[in-house]
């Protein structure tokens, strides 16, 4: 069967231990791991083939801005050592080729129906078992269910006036068409600077006859620096596997990387201009973590805005251009970082037209183009390079029902509440992956989908080992969690930010800062001590 071939509703085990939910890069080593141990175990997935975000942002420029050799596998040596990347950052096309590869490898497609949105994820509390309906119709019950939907899944569509009249397409970056799309002629307008925006703009107005693109916020981003990776450097990479992932399980962010040994205060102005450039040079996410005090204070964070600052008007011509490109609401790396290829460089040809939309807002859409306060741009076509609901949009559509019949949405109105990113009161055998109170986006998403996955794996066991029903956070440990997290996230500067860490771009949702900032490799140790300590803050219910 190949991954466009859903599997036939009629196939489905009516009921086995687990039950994940997506088929993207955690929900794949999920059901290896889950399966690699004795366990049965069922994936939904509503997209027509694995890859999760790889295979829905197919949008032109989209690249991963973790470098190829980190953002991969650890888990299995001779696929480390047998694929090859092409790229330091890869594109969407490579990635989705080695998710591709993994499924095909591990025979994975087989316990996976494709094509099958979860609609409905309800607890029998009499037997504490998950009764799992999809839109297909299969119905299955489960022991466990591991939500595996991804933190970036659930695209965020503005609610701008008359936007379905538009007589051209309406393209977002997240649901990009699988044939691609030639903008060649066209009047285009891209709505958006966040990361799919920036990647996207460059490639767009290298076809289009004319871009106009609306920005609302401007947002740092730092080139990726992307070459080719030639076989000397992937024998050397490989050769170092070793040793590269034990620093990156051990690092902040999930990557190899590690910050100056000194305060950006403390450093000479020479030592401050060597480190960010050699930050530059890797390009990427990691500039924001040159320094360990960067995302601390206003004074050493302005070390590293006055670089970027000064990097970035060298190589825009108009002056005027580059004052609304600079981000001035932020101190840098309070959002995440994009990363590019001559984005700011973009904006000095002749075909391209920056709207600032604090100046003019946008009041409608019409048949032909966008009306601003001040002007109205004729376009063939608009892209929507609008983001996520980050976090908790792609759970809040799976409706949840735990104990006495309260949903997850319910419980989570006044902003998501877990227990380690993993648990939560009142959803016992319910585990979700890489969301909010885990290190999530800041951190390698690959990695930290193992990290996960091999907690939850060794929780499973450990409840079969003791002849035990369930897990379930206790309130205490969540409501103490939820404070260690706010607490660590006041501790710095990312709060400060009206950013999608805090839903801060979905109109309504509670303004909560979600993920823990507190580095990947020190909530490896959290994660770890709790289970050494027999799922303490969990209620370990016996059968």
């Amino acid at each position: 069967m190949n991954a466009e071939t859903p599997t036939s509703a009629e196939t489905v085990p009516t009921s086995v231990d687990v039950v994940v939910v997506g088929a993207g890069i955690a929900g794949l080593y999920a059901l290896h791991k889950f399966r690699s141990q004795g366990l049965t175990v069922r994936v939904f997935e509503a997209a027509d083939g694995v890859g999760g975000v790889w295979y829905w942002n197919r949008y032109p420029g989209a690249r991963c801005d973790v470098e190829s050799v980190d953002y991969s596998y650890s888990f299995d040596e001779a696929l480390q050592q047998e694929w090859n990347w092409s790229e330091k950052y890869a594109t969407q096309p490579e990635i989705l080729a080695y998710l591709e590869h993994v499924a095909d490898r591990f025979d994975l497609r087989r316990d996976i129906e494709f094509g099958a949105r979860v609609t409905d994820t309800v607890l029998d509390e009499s037997t504490l078992r998950w009764q799992v309906r999809t839109d297909t119709g299969t119905v299955v019950s489960a022991r466990f269910v591991v939500l595996a939907v991804g933190p970036l899944s659930n695209a965020n569509t503005p609610a701008i006036e008359g936007l379905e009249s538009f007589d051209g397409p309406v393209l977002h970056t997240s649901h990009w068409p699988h044939e691609g799309v030639d903008f060649s002629g066209r009047r285009v307008g891209v709505i958006g600077t966040g990361s799919s925006g920036i990647q996207a703009i460059p490639c767009i107005a290298e076809q289009a006859d004319q871009l106009h693109v609306f920005q609302r916020t401007p947002n740092y981003s730092v080139p990726a620096g992307n070459v080719p990776l030639d076989e000397a450097t992937r024998s050397e990479q490989k050769a170092d596997y070793e040793q590269r992932r034990r620093m990156s399980m051990t690092s902040g962010g999930g990557s190899p990387h590690l910050p100056h040994p000194k305060s950006a205060l403390e450093a000479s102005e020479q030592e401050l201009r060597d480190a960010y450039q050699e930050r530059w040079e890797l390009g990427g996410v990691l500039f924001s973590k040159t320094f360990p005090d960067q995302m601390v204070t206003r004074e050493a964070n302005d070390t590293a805005r006055l670089f970027w600052e000064e990097k970035v008007r060298a190589v825009i011509d108009d002056p005027e251009v580059a004052e609304l490109l600079i981000p001035s609401d932020h101190p840098i790396g309070t959002k995440r970082i994009c990363t590019d290829t001559n984005y700011y460089q973009t904006y000095n040809r002749d075909n391209v037209e920056l709207v600032n939309l604090r100046a003019t807002p946008i009041e409608r859409i019409d048949a032909d183009g966008v009306h601003t306060a001040e002007a109205h741009y004729p376009l063939d076509a608009l892209v929507l390079a609008t983001g996520f609901d980050a976090m908790t949009g792609s759970v809040a559509r799976l409706n949840i029902v735990g104990r006495d019949g309260r949903t997850l949405n319910e419980a989570w109105q006044e902003g998501p509440k877990t227990y380690l990113g993993l648990g939560v009161t009142g959803f016992p055998n319910m585990f979700n992956l890489t969301g909010p109170g885990s290190p999530s986006v800041l951190a390698n998403m690959v990695l930290h989908s193992e990290l996960h996955v091999d907690w939850v794996a060794d929780a499973i066991a450990y409840l079969d080992r003791n002849s035990a029903v369930a897990l379930e956070a206790r309130p205490d440990a969540v409501a103490a969690w939820v404070a260690e997290c706010v607490e660590r996230a006041a501790g710095t500067l990312m709060p400060t930010a009206n950013s999608w860490y805090l839903g801060a771009n979905v109109p309504g949702k509670p303004r909560v800062f979600m993920p823990f900032v507190g580095g990947f490799g020190v909530y490896g140790e959290i994660i770890a001590e709790v289970a050494a300590a027999e799922y303490k803050g969990f209620d370990v219910i016996e059968g």
